[in-house]
């Protein structure tokens, strides 16, 4: 598969995915999530979705279990709006880069003092 066309397909499936959280899924344990990326696989079966929380521990845990919950309503959504042979199947990946990054810019400040 062309690498531009996995590359739209990820861009439109991260875009499809973040507007459904905002405006589709009514479970309050997925509201600060953010879809950070989307890596197709060459065969767009399936897709890894990166995504991050805004909150606590237990924030983090109860937004896994709500996305985990609403991965099959969000693979059915996508059926119906994105024209693509297969539907990829999504795996949601929690990914704590956005806070490791905010750990070492925090650990820099202090050197710095």
């Amino acid at each position: 598969m062309d690498d531009k066309r996995i590359e739209k397909v990820s861009n439109l499936l991260k875009e499809e995915i973040s507007n459904y959280l905002i405006k589709e899924i009514k479970d309050p344990r997925v509201h600060f999530v953010t879809i950070l990326r989307v890596k197709v696989s060459a065969d767009l079966h399936n897709a890894k979705v990166y995504y991050s929380v805004y909150g606590s521990e237990e924030e983090k845990k109860e937004a896994k279990k709500g996305i985990e919950s609403a991965s099959e309503y969000i693979r059915h959504l996508l059926k119906g709006r994105v024209i693509l042979k297969w539907i990829p199947k999504l795996n949601f990946i929690y990914d704590d880069s956005i806070e490791y990054a905010a750990r070492i810019e925090e650990l820099i400040k202090k050197v710095r003092t």
